[in-house]
């Protein structure tokens, strides 16, 4: 009777103990779970890291142990299990700031929100200044090395023969290793979608018959002045001078028509030289744009500014004086070119 009394107070104690135990056991591990989910483990700056193609979950979780983060490994596959992330994760590069935690790096995996690089095409720039840029940009995967501008167009799957301004001038993000096909690809559509939008919306009784002639116009204007106020002024002077059939006269396509000739003056041999972009010595618009044309420049195109003004001069400034008369111009040209 005593023997059993003493083992059941034995058996008591030994379950207390084990009762005991797991309910520390339980709060250590819930506490090490609630700690897992909310703790930051991007400490002291943000880290980039790239999934590839193929990577296993455990791959994914190296790569991150190997940037010095603060990641742990069982807790983080069981967050990766209990919402799925595990068959969800995308490819990319990803830039993960401070502050993140791990159902936060998971998010941004599932998600698919990877890190963006971006690339600027200035209003102005011609297709060489674009192919350069982008021959230049190590985010990009490169294609067209071997690619001339001629065939460019038919290599991006476009109708258009020349590329010359047919890519919208912008910023553009993109993902690291997108191809430069893609991109001027989205450039291409970004400039489609712009004139097809725009070009109903064109004033009555334009000298020139179709989205293309506009663009080609645009992009003169675009060369020829920065100052956003005086783009429809100098649009309407080209306008009139179309109307009047008046050779344009303007010097951004002659140089344009020199090409790698041109070293930063135009000399009275050049004004006279034969390329289809000489607007001194053939009337109307030159074969194709020279440069890319913003939406200041193909609005004021599409909407010319009214008057008698034929001529205009720069003052130096980027500015310009316009005149109605050729004598009127001489004087502005001797005031402000001249300084007689």
């Amino acid at each position: 009777m005593i023997l059993n009394m003493k083992r059941s107070v034995l058996t008591n104690k030994i379950i207390g103990i084990l009762a005991f135990s797991l309910f520390f056991s339980g709060v250590w591990f819930w506490k090490d779970y609630q700690c897992a989910v909310h703790a930051p483990i991007i400490i002291g700056g943000s880290v980039t890291v790239e999934i590839e193609k193929g990577d296993s979950f455990s791959q994914i979780t190296d790569k991150l142990s190997a940037k010095n983060i603060a990641i742990r490994p069982f807790w983080f596959k069981v967050l990766a299990a209990q919402g799925g992330a595990i068959k969800k994760i995308k490819t990319g590069e990803y830039e993960l700031d401070t502050g993140l935690t791990m159902p936060g790096i998971l998010a941004l995996f599932v998600l698919g929100k990877t890190k963006q690089y971006s690339i600027t095409f200035p209003e102005g720039w011609n297709i060489r200044q674009i192919l350069k840029k982008i021959d230049n940009n190590p985010n990009l995967q490169h294609t067209l090395q071997t690619v001339d501008t001629v065939a460019l167009m038919a290599t991006l799957g476009a109708d258009a023969k020349h590329p010359e301004g047919e890519f919208f001038p912008d910023t553009y993000f993109f993902e690291k290793h997108t191809t430069d096909v893609a991109l001027l690809k989205r450039a291409h559509a970004k400039m489609q979608s712009l004139m097809q939008r725009e070009w109903p919306k064109r004033d009555e009784n334009l000298p020139f018959k179709t989205p293309y002639e506009a663009l080609i116009l645009a992009s003169i204007v675009e060369k020829e002045t920065a100052a956003t106020a005086e783009r429809p002024m100098i649009a309407g002077v080209f306008v009139r001078r179309l109307k009047q059939d008046m050779p344009l006269q303007t010097d951004p396509t002659v140089i344009y028509g020199m090409g790698d000739g041109y070293s930063g003056d135009i000399t009275a041999k050049d004004l006279t030289t034969d390329t289809p972009y000489n607007t001194y010595r053939f009337k109307g618009l030159p074969p194709t744009p020279i440069a890319m044309p913003g939406f200041a420049a193909i609005t004021a195109v599409l909407h010319p500014g009214q008057g008698d003004a034929l001529y205009f001069v720069s003052r130096g400034d980027g500015t310009h004086v316009f005149s109605a008369t050729l004598e009127d111009h001489n004087a502005a040209v001797d005031n402000y070119q001249r300084k007689q």
